[in-house]
């Protein structure tokens, strides 16, 4: 670099505060969730999920290097959402094959979506077919074994739903009733969650319904593997609180984490309250108390065991009443035949895995495969899973937020040998971060394949809009903090001809303003400097903002505020534009060459910001910036992230950049909103 140039860069540097930037780990596992393997990804799995993941992964790799990131998720092909989709086709006549042949064809089928929006993933896996169906039940198996020695696990017998039409018992998904959670809205409770989350006992679902048969089930005993996950209340209380120190946690998580850590509590109406009084002598010690204005009082109970107790004889009197939100045994086994096999453990046999705690497990064994893969070592995943180096990121849904974000840390926690702690040491599994959204709300609705109006499954979108532009919508949508209405003009019937479509709004920041940009930088330096980059000092004012942009970025990409990083990034690349717009008038007005070769200096350095930044977002556009500067990936190195485009250049005065031929966009709009 030029000695003045660097002085100058050096000077500006000096005036801004880089002490204070936040910490990235040395390595970096992201996942994704898992999409069940019974249909294609619909628009929550990419616009909620997968564009999220992949921006940060992006970004990790330019901050800390792409082999120090492993971007992991897979199919999850077990289950009773899936068995109960296959015996469905199957039945109506629709679907031949196998059901490792059904998930397999979605498989495809999800992860062709995915190469669609760009989601650069180092391993999307299947947990029931391909290498890494065998290392997950090598996974699975050794880490209840592990629960189970270290004695966290209840051997515990329930009531399960048989249907006595059919002499067959009922999967999850094969009953359906009310979820008796209290303040529940869920629509659909199933045998042992609803359709939100919520998790209870069979036995306290309200109208259950065979889906088979459409009649009433019968209860009848079946013994299971449970996780012990309420004897982990005080450490995961220590651990939420642990989480409102850290200034990148979402408070949304933090609250609903916290709904499970309540006492356990039955609600019961006021006008049962006579019945109740009925029983006193027979029911275990509990606190009444009043819901003030609800039509319901709180029976709030010391312990589960207790408040179960409880829930029988309220039943026997035919007492209605709903539980509340807290911690009960995570049951792990099922007696389903489609799922992982379980060992026997105390002579129990034949039993599978519940599809939810394998699948918490699962991105453990798709980065064992993907290190498989690359010839490492057996126990290579470790150090990513269980080093002090090393963190776990996980992109979810907020309707997960129980498993990943109780069930999950409990049972990682349960794996230590020693005195069980919130932070683990070297070699033993790390607590991941979690990362939850909220729900995109399709035209103000919750997205739901009965609706009047049907939401566009993620691959229907790209019929109307490219992946940059969605990707751009989707991480502008402030999922981070609320649900956001999805309002695509093409699938809208509300929608006028002379309306605006508002799934456009951030991607016309680069199909209009960014591509703009580049291609008047390009065009003018291939008119009158023979396709090179005039070389001179960069403005100060230039320089100052870049640095504070780029510092910004970081600090919103650390806290994972996505929305308010494509704020940011609208208003440096308007201003960008804006500049151009004024000094180029300028240099025209005035015939000003010296101007001209300046306001080149600083503009191209503003696009190597802009470009740098916007990678993780847009990486098809930016990468063709990058090809036509005619510069290697070493252009996306955080670690040069101050550095200038002359940097990246052998020869400043003689390198030349990639002819770009009229016409031609760096950011393109989908061809149908060509006119």
């Amino acid at each position: 670099m030029n000695k003045d140039i660097e002085n100058k860069i050096n000077t500006v540097k000096e005036s801004i505060d880089i002490s204070n930037r936040p910490k990235f780990p040395k390595r970096a596992v992201v996942t994704a969730g898992m999409p069940y393997g019974n249909k294609e990804l619909h628009l929550g799995h990419i616009g909620g999920v997968f564009v999220y993941a992949d921006t940060f992964a992006r970004f990790l790799r330019d901050r800390i290097g792409k082999e120090n990131v492993i971007f992991v998720s897979g199919t999850d092909c077990y289950g009773s959402p899936i068995s109960e989709h296959y015996r469905q086709l199957v039945s109506s006549g629709e679907l031949e094959g196998t059901i490792n042949d059904f998930v397999q064809y979605n498989y495809k089928r999800q992860k062709d979506v995915l190469d669609l929006y760009n989601i650069d993933i180092n391993l999307f896996a299947a947990s029931s077919f391909g290498h890494s169906s065998e290392i997950h039940r090598e996974v699975s198996n050794e880490f209840i074994q592990k629960l189970y020695s270290n004695g966290h696990l209840a051997k515990i017998t329930t009531s399960q739903f048989y249907d006595t039409d059919l002499n067959v018992f009922l999967n999850g998904r094969q009953v359906v009733g009310q979820c008796p959670i209290e303040g529940c809205s869920s629509e659909k409770g199933y045998a042992d969650e609803c359709s939100l989350g919520h998790q209870y006992m069979p036995v306290d679902l309200i109208n259950p319904k065979s889906t088979l048969s459409g009649k009433k089930p019968e209860m009848r005993d079946v013994t299971n593997w449970y996780f012990k996950l309420d004897s982990f209340h005080n450490l995961l209380e220590k651990w939420v609180k642990y989480l409102g120190g850290i200034p990148n946690c979402r408070p949304s998580l933090i609250r609903t984490i916290k709904e499970f850590l309540k006492p356990p509590v039955i609600y019961v109406k006021k006008d049962q309250l006579d019945l109740l009084n009925s029983i006193q002598d027979k029911l275990p010690k509990y606190t009444l108390q009043d819901e003030n204005k609800k039509s319901s009082f709180m029976m709030i109970f010391d312990n589960l065991e207790e408040r179960d107790k409880a829930c029988l004889l309220l039943a026997e009197k035919s007492i209605h009443f709903r539980t509340g939100k807290t911690l009960v045994p995570f049951r792990l086994t099922g007696n389903i035949e489609w799922g992982v096999p379980t060992p026997s453990i105390e002579g129990i046999d034949n039993l599978t895995f519940w599809v939810w705690p394998e699948s918490l497990w699962a991105p453990i064994s798709f980065t064992k495969t993907y290190l498989d893969q690359l010839n490492n070592q057996n126990d290579a995943w470790k150090e990513w899973w269980c080093s002090l180096d090393s963190e776990v990121y996980q992109f979810i849904g907020e309707d997960n937020i129980y498993f990943y974000g109780l069930a999950e840390m409990a049972m990682f926690m349960a794996t230590q040998d020693k005195e069980l702690t919130i932070h683990p040491s070297e070699g033993q599994l790390q607590l991941p971060n979690l990362i939850s959204n909220s729900h995109i709300l399709f035209l103000d609705k919750k997205a739901s394949s009965s609706g009047k109006v049907k939401p566009p499954t993620a691959r229907e979108l790209l019929d109307y809009y490219t992946a940059e532009q969605l990707r751009s919508h989707f991480l502008g949508l402030s999922l981070g903090i609320r649900s956001a209405s999805f309002q695509p003009k093409p699938f809208n019937p509300k929608a006028l001809e002379k309306d605006s479509d508002p799934v456009l709004k951030e991607g016309n920041l680069l199909t209009n303003v960014l591509n703009r940009i580049a291609r008047s930088c390009f065009y003018t330096v291939q008119q009158y400097y023979n396709g090179r980059i005039p070389v001179g000092n960069i403005s100060d004012e230039v320089l100052y903002e870049s640095y504070q942009t780029i510092l910004e970025f970081e600090k919103l990409m650390y806290k994972y505020e996505f929305h308010t990083i494509m704020n940011l990034m609208d208003t440096y690349i308007r201003n960008i534009n804006k500049g151009w717009v004024k000094n180029m008038k300028l240099v025209d007005e005035n015939e000003d060459s010296k101007l001209r070769s300046q306001v080149l200096i600083d503009t191209f350095h503003e696009l190597r910001t802009a470009t740098v930044l916007m990678h993780s977002i847009a990486p098809e556009g930016t990468e063709m910036i990058r090809e036509y500067l005619n510069l290697d990936e070493k252009f996306w190195d955080w670690n040069r992230i101050f550095q200038t485009i002359y940097d990246f250049m052998d020869n400043p005065q003689e390198h030349s950049l990639k002819f770009l031929e009229p016409r031609v966009d760096f950011f393109k709009k989908h061809p149908s909103q060509i006119v």
